[in-house]
């Protein structure tokens, strides 16, 4: 995180840890990066997670484990048998069933703390405007443009951090965008005039372990913004070939022209 950028939420006094958790997070705890604090941030945070599918399960599975204090899960989809190969937040037996209440019965098992907030619909910006009130961060694993510029919007206005990624075939990508730092592009900055085509997962298939990738380098990237740790993808677009396995980093700025970032406060 840029020197000098404390987010609110982490200047507020923190309750102590009980001694359950200090074992549970002892691994966390352990890390001099993170300590008693970090995982103290961590447990008080509230994050809005938009998707329930490929990249939402494996954020909603690191972040509920990580012991993020509240999960609030946007998804308007039931489940598919077609989204088990990758969708692992769900099992068979979910198939049928609402994703919201699939993912927050396999979080419950996983972590009784975390709390879960179902929003069993998909969410258009006022939608997105007003469940995002209150949390910390916002992480988006739709496979929607339109949802994404929304999503984009709403952090620009709310000053909230936003982490975005995609997958699709054999590739993937992710970056964070935190409107909070003056140097921060935002996700139009970045795409200016994206479209949502005909290809999709549907159409074109995923490879399962690759959207398991991106999104935990979104919880990666997620848990380092709370935690207030390290330097998150904030101006770099991170890709994934899993073909080769070759990883690259892109430099993006910010649009002195971007009609989004019109919308920072000031």
């Amino acid at each position: 995180m840029a020197s000098g950028l404390i987010p609110s939420f982490l200047m507020t006094p923190f309750p102590d840890l009980t001694d359950d958790e200090l074992l549970r997070y002892s691994r966390h705890i352990l890390l001099p990066q993170v300590d008693i604090a970090g995982q103290q941030r961590i447990r008080n945070a509230s994050v809005l997670v938009v998707g329930a599918g490929g990249l939402g399960s494996p954020i909603l599975l690191y972040l509920a484990a990580a012991g993020v204090g509240e999960l609030r899960i946007a998804d308007g989809d039931t489940v598919d048998a077609t989204n088990l190969q990758r969708q692992i937040v769900h099992t068979t037996d979910s198939v049928g069933q609402a994703k919201t209440s699939s993912a927050a019965a396999t979080l419950k098992r996983l972590n009784p703390d975390c709390q879960v907030v179902e929003i069993d619909r998909a969410l258009d910006q006022d939608g997105l405007h007003r469940w995002a009130q209150g949390c910390d961060l916002v992480v988006i694993g739709t496979d929607s443009f339109a949802s994404r510029y929304d999503a984009n919007v709403v952090c620009i206005e709310l000053g909230l951090p936003l982490v975005s990624g995609a997958a699709l075939g054999m590739s993937g990508q992710a970056t964070s965008i935190d409107v909070r730092r003056d140097d921060s592009p935002c996700f139009r900055c970045l795409y200016p005039d994206g479209e949502d085509g005909e290809v999709s997962c549907a159409t074109s298939g995923v490879l399962g372990p690759l959207v398991g990738m991106i999104g935990a380098i979104q919880a990666t990237e997620a848990l380092k913004i709370l935690a207030g740790i390290g330097e998150p993808l904030v101006g770099q677009l991170l890709t994934v070939d899993a073909l080769d396995m070759s990883v690259h980093r892109f430099q993006f700025k910010r649009n002195p022209t971007c009609p989004d970032c019109a919308h920072r406060p000031t």
